[in-house]
């Protein structure tokens, strides 16, 4: 069903987006401001995806880079910037866009567009939750044969290293490296916009109904808020059939670093280690792995229980580890991406496709 989205549903996309955030997913603060822009400009419009022509074509929209870059800047234009150098190029005339993922800001990715260009917003995901690498948001489109891509990039920190916009065009993998390094060169985090395919493709291989299960998510949660943070746990895990699978004060294992745009490093909470990659990627108790990416998996603050990002955690603070299993979650083929998996695995050290024990 077609509807005009509304403050009250970007509000609900922040706190939902927070939990499939994963510890990383962009920026509260972010994702207030696009929700202000985004319903002040217009009306953005979210439908599914089988109220759109099976030929038409979608674009994917996002943000590149690493969440701890101190010296990102992107401002609302550039995210329309990046959709019209895609939309120039595509095959066709581009009728929807959605998120690459969702996130504390990225779940209100397209809002803007959708508002100031008319596309709609679908209401789909290439992953439910936040990830890494834009290969892991890609739809499987680095296994279909001579699929050739456009992505543009626009933004940058004009004052150390001034707006720059730019469009590779080619194999997914190649594109998707390069503009990753450029990220890193205007600052940390760009605005982009990739990937035009045509809506049967997501059809068959997007996360489905993502935004409304982050929508409803955070509705329940918002709801909770006035009791506390236990109810807005509660909230959480009654909404997803999650679980707290720990509480306890974090220990700093591995310090973040922020390296070749990704943010790397590792956290602990009673026992459980969690490793992450931009965001979290596994759990592990000793060697038994726990949980592992595509399950959500993040933190929550034992005070307001809503989630802490990855960015903002500093040793010693009370949290609670967050799981759900993706079993209760809505997966996109990219979940099952073994060249995209494969590169996180490389980055990381670790096996993504490691059995979790009961």
């Amino acid at each position: 069903m077609i509807r005009k989205l509304t403050h009250s549903d970007a509000l609900d996309a922040i706190w939902g987006g927070s939990v499939l955030a994963c510890g990383g997913g962009g920026w509260v603060s972010h994702g207030e401001l696009m929700a202000e822009v985004a319903t002040r400009s217009g009306a953005p419009t979210l439908c599914s995806v089988d109220e759109i022509p099976d030929d038409a074509w979608v674009v994917t929209v996002t943000a590149i880079g690493a969440p701890g870059a101190a010296d990102w800047e992107i401002q609302p234009d550039d995210y329309v910037n990046a959709l019209k150098l895609v939309m120039e190029r595509a095959p066709g005339p581009v009728v929807a866009v959605l998120t690459a993922q969702n996130g504390s800001s990225t779940t209100l990715n397209g809002w803007y567009q959708s508002a100031t260009l008319g596309v709609k917003v679908l209401d789909a995901a290439g992953d439910v939750r936040a990830h890494p690498t834009g290969k892991l948001g890609g739809m499987g489109l680095t296994e279909r044969p001579g699929y050739r891509t456009v992505q543009a990039v626009a933004g940058g920190n004009r004052k150390l290293h001034g707006e720059l916009r730019l469009v590779a065009e080619g194999s997914i993998v190649t594109t998707s490296n390069i503009l990753r390094d450029v990220s890193v060169r205007v600052g940390g985090f760009i605005a982009a916009a990739r990937n035009p395919v045509e809506a049967r493709w997501v059809k068959q291989n997007a996360a489905l109904g993502a935004i409304t299960f982050a929508l409803d998510l955070g509705r329940a949660m918002r709801g909770g808020s006035e009791a506390g943070a236990s109810a807005v746990m509660e909230a959480a895990c009654r909404q997803t059939s999650g679980t707290v699978l720990a509480r306890g004060p974090v220990k700093v294992v591995t310090p973040r670093r922020t390296e070749g745009g990704f943010d790397h490093g590792a956290f602990s909470v009673d026992g459980l280690t969690l490793r992450y990659l931009n965001e979290y990627m596994t759990v592990d108790r000793g060697d038994r792995r726990v949980a592992t990416y595509p399950d959500i998996i993040t933190t929550l603050s034992m005070k307001t229980g809503r989630p802490a990002s990855i960015a903002e955690i500093s040793e010693g603070d009370d949290l609670a580890v967050f799981h759900v299993h993706r079993r209760h979650l809505p997966l996109s083929s990219s979940t099952r991406d073994r060249v995209a998996l494969a590169e996180v695995e490389q980055i990381m050290g670790v096996d993504l496709t490691r059995a979790v024990e009961p």
